[in-house]
């Protein structure tokens, strides 16, 4: 399903939120799993400040990332537009990782691959276009002042987040992680991180971060801002301050048993605090919408998403559900559990909305939560959707995925080709479905086909230098 919007016009639709443009804050957490805090059940790491938030407002026990991987979910919070819809797919090279800008600085849909690989991947643009119309640029148009703080990980310098309607650009660049937590942010390829100056030798990057957010809203306390809180955390390189190590390593563990990145989490967590304390003192908390999420699952081997199935990269569960809690003081119950499946788009029309834009215009995949955040609403939509037209460093091939009602599919383009699984009975997708359900699977299917072209997405094609490099 999309809708479309007409930017730049005022005006209020649906319940009225009691305040004419709202703060938002968007709190995105890079890599952070599902069930990586407190209020979703984890016992080794400590999350006081995110449980407090979830305490005090809505969390959502269905929310998924728009991709398993960065760079796509990045690009459709930006945009409310598909991951498959821009074309951005898989997470941006930085230039240090070898990405390299066209002179003509254009993309051309092209195709990849090794003798090695059966299947012939689309190349991943390199930036999102100018040409997309962001949030930040949507909100500026009603008023708002506008910053990014942290990772971009959506292009280099001609499409930073100054390019995209953010007023403020504190920290984002091209990279998709810190080359350090530790001021100046070194490490032995890279020099620190572009947009964000050493301040104090030694200072880790949450407490740098947090005090810089906590200076934007401050500053714009009486006027409606929009901060987009992309943290470098919990990505890698996973450091943790010294302290903060070794209490974790005289914890109990449990299933999560890595001290460094529960130390990081809780450094992360301390960063929402702040940004939470600093909303609160101020008295704008009835004014301001606090959004907090992650990007994609917990990445495998630092972490573990059980009882939800993998991480980051794969179509299963833990790849692709995240962590959502809202607040919005006197206006969202506080308390509330949701267990509505919604997704990373959803914020871009939802904001819209709040913030006056109204329908006609562009296409947004995305539907507002608007009504379900203050009425209770349910959703009009039909199914979820995702699509990862690569490969995940050969640990997983191609694939796509519908979601509809508790019913997911994962259609795979090599190997296996569907995997069946019903979620209110099996969360944990321990049970393949396919062979004794056809009628369903073909029903999904066709829906899936459907949508993949509706969205003009970028399929795999079959290799022709495949099998002859395989001897067939």
């Amino acid at each position: 399903m999309c809708l479309l919007l007409l930017f730049g016009t005022s005006c209020q639709s649906g319940s009225d939120t009691g305040t004419d443009k709202p703060n938002i804050v968007l709190i995105t957490i890079d890599d952070l799993g599902w069930a990586d805090v407190g209020c979703n059940g984890s016992t080794y790491y400590e999350t006081p400040h995110i449980d407090r938030l979830a305490a005090e407002g809505m969390r959502f026990t269905q929310a998924y990332a728009a991709a398993a991987i960065c760079s796509p979910t990045r690009a459709a919070l930006m945009t409310g537009k598909v991951p498959a819809r821009l074309g951005i797919t898989d997470w941006i090279r930085a230039r240090f990782q070898g990405g390299e800008i066209p002179v003509d600085k254009t993309y051309t849909l092209s195709y990849e691959g090794t003798p090695d690989d059966s299947l012939l991947c689309p190349t991943n643009p390199l930036w999102l276009p100018l040409e997309e119309t962001t949030i930040a640029e949507v909100l500026k148009g009603q008023g708002y002042t506008t910053a990014h703080i942290g990772k971009w990980h959506l292009g280099t310098d001609d499409w930073y987040p100054e390019k995209q309607g953010f007023d403020v650009n504190i920290g984002g660049c091209d990279y998709g992680q810190p080359p350090s937590y530790f001021d100046p942010y070194d490490n032995d390829k890279l020099t620190g991180i572009p947009n964000l100056p050493p301040r104090k030798e030694g200072e880790f990057l949450e407490d740098r971060l947090a005090d810089e957010a906590a200076n934007f809203i401050i500053a714009n306390k009486d006027k409606p801002f929009f901060l987009n809180m992309a943290d470098y955390a919990v990505h890698t390189p996973i450091q943790g301050k010294p302290e903060l190590v070794e209490k974790y390593k005289n914890k109990t563990s449990t299933n999560q048993d890595n001290p460094v990145y529960a130390a990081l989490i809780e450094s992360m967590d301390e960063l929402v605090g702040t940004i939470t304390r600093t909303i609160d003192s101020l008295g704008i908390s009835e004014n301001t919408l606090i959004v907090f999420t992650s990007d994609n699952g917990g990445l495998l081997r630092v972490t573990d998403n059980a009882p939800l199935r993998s991480g980051k990269g794969f179509p299963y569960e833990g790849g692709i559900r995240i962590p959502l809690v809202v607040r919005f003081t006197g206006k969202i119950p506080a308390g509330v559990v949701n267990d509505m499946p919604v997704i990373s788009h959803d914020w871009f029309p939802t904001f819209c909305e709040l913030a006056g834009a109204r329908t006609g215009g562009s296409i947004v995949d995305g539907v507002s939560l608007k009504g379900m955040l203050f009425d209770n609403a349910t959703l009009n939509r039909n199914a979820l959707y995702w699509h990862f037209p690569h490969y995940r460093y050969k640990e997983e091939v191609p694939y796509s995925i519908i979601r509809k009602d508790n019913w997911k599919l994962i259609k795979r383009y090599q190997g296996t080709k569907y995997e069946l699984f019903d979620l209110a009975e099996d969360p944990a997708e321990t049970r393949n479905l396919a062979a004794s359900q056809e009628e369903q699977v073909k029903s999904l299917d066709d829906e899936l086909t459907i949508w993949l072209r509706e969205v003009g997405a970028a399929l795999p094609e079959a290799n022709p230098n495949y099998r002859e490099a395989n001897g067939a």
